[in-house]
């Protein structure tokens, strides 16, 4: 019984390993260390528990500093970055299966499979730039021709590799393939259109991709040293080294770490306002005046706390209000993503889904829970934060015929003397 358990990952069945050998078998990925020499020489003196400590520390103070580097970059590098972190995590998966199912050679699976990673990203980075360029996009007779048939072709394309598919299909296999068409298709789903509410979420203030990402990366890292030191309690089962002393410090020590950083970033505007594309200079700019939610309130403490804090009234940003309900879902449901991949893993018997960062794994275990918490950021902004944007409507506006933008100004005229707004202007 004892050895049957070895070869079997937590929470792993009979039935699932019945459904593996229908397709023909998934072992375990191999995996080597890929701790760089020089510090396995460092480090050789210490017990692998603290060389981890180390390695994993290290390197996660190399990661924070390219972070610090690209963010300096601007807005162009930063949607670059993310594109390419796209393409690598959807890399990781795909060749999961690949190599657990290689056996099979497959036809045209690998091909396929970047064919709709090609026809997804045009889809949206067309959305995106058709959204967010639209006035260059206006005034380039090509691009105009491609924004206005936009997702005409985008259909056409995945109709392409839709049929594509279909004649590759080989007898015997059917199974399997459609087996690996989902497991394409929904890594799309995961990997892509997520990646792509985190450009959004840039677009509308680097604040919100700062803090949101930088929340996350708390909490990894203060639940990780909790558990070090003070974890006893195992928290889930899909992650046995995660305990509810790092859950519940890692918690704490987020929301701390968001009201601050949320505090020091919202008095800087090239970090609060909106990235825009300035027509005139073929550029990107976030200069404008701050909204309400980057001004200084005060706001009165509640009678019960005044005389522990002695203060019956603070002064801050509401934006800070705000990063605690990001750096919550960060510390409380953001895990969650990690859990599921940690179960994904487990599925297919191996340990990361790839050796790219030392003591870290592959760059989808960095990302996992990075993609959960972007699309909270997404909903939270389109629910609570974003209202009608004036400038583009603008753009549009000057984009339509004479007639047109001739009967919008009438009909706006006389909405705004029916209020009364238009008289009491022309009186002052």
């Amino acid at each position: 019984q004892e050895s049957e358990s070895e070869t079997r990952l937590d929470g792993e069945t009979a039935s699932d390993s019945e459904s593996k050998s229908e397709f023909g078998g998934s072992s375990p990925v191999p995996t080597s260390d890929d701790t760089p020499e020089v510090l396995n020489r460092a480090l050789s003196n210490l017990s692998s528990r603290w060389k981890n400590w180390w390695v994993r520390g290290i390197l996660t103070l190399a990661m924070i500093t390219f972070f610090f580097i690209i963010i300096y970059l601007g807005p162009m590098v930063l949607m670059t970055i993310v594109m390419c972190v796209q393409i690598k995590c959807f890399h990781e998966i795909i060749t999961i299966g690949y190599n657990v199912y290689h056996s099979y050679d497959l036809p045209w699976f690998r091909t396929l499979s970047w064919y709709f990673l090609l026809c997804v990203n045009y889809f949206f980075y067309g959305e995106t730039v058709t959204d967010y360029f639209f006035t260059l996009v206006q005034r380039e007779e090509p691009l105009r021709i491609l924004s206005k048939y936009h997702r005409f072709i985008s259909f056409a394309l995945y109709l392409t590799g839709f049929c594509m598919f279909v004649l590759s299909l080989v007898k015997k296999h059917y199974r399997l393939q459609f087996y690996m068409f989902g497991w394409t298709h929904v890594t799309l789903l995961i990997v892509v259109t997520q990646s792509h509410l985190i450009i959004h979420n840039l677009f509308e203030g680097m604040i919100w991709f700062i803090v949101p990402i930088s929340c996350v990366i708390c909490n990894d890292i203060m639940a990780y040293m909790f558990g070090f030191f003070f974890g006893r309690t195992p928290l889930i089962k899909l992650s046995p080294k995660k305990t509810w002393e790092g859950f519940i410090g890692g918690f704490f020590s987020t929301v701390l770490f968001g009201l601050l950083l949320s505090y020091v970033m919202s008095g800087y505007r090239c970090f609060t306002c909106p990235v825009e594309f300035n027509n005139d200079t073929n550029s990107f700019t976030v200069d404008c005046e701050p909204s309400e939610l980057f001004q200084l309130q005060e706001y009165n403490i509640p009678v019960l706390l005044h005389s522990v804090l002695g203060w019956k009234t603070v002064r801050m940003y509401p934006f800070q209000i705000h990063s605690i309900a990001l750096s919550t879902f960060a510390s409380l449901i953001g895990p969650f993503g990690g859990f599921f991949a940690s179960g994904f893993k487990r599925a297919f018997k191996i340990k990361d889904f790839a050796n790219t960062i030392p003591g870290h794994g592959g760059i989808m275990d960095r990302f996992d829970c990075q993609y959960l918490m972007a699309t909270f950021v997404n909903v939270y902004i389109a629910s609570f934060i974003r209202g009608p944007n004036p400038s583009k409507l603008i753009q549009q506006f000057l984009t339509l015929r004479p007639d047109q933008q001739l009967h919008i100004f009438n009909t706006l005229k006389a909405h705004l003397v029916d209020r009364g707004v238009l008289g009491s202007l022309e009186d002052a």
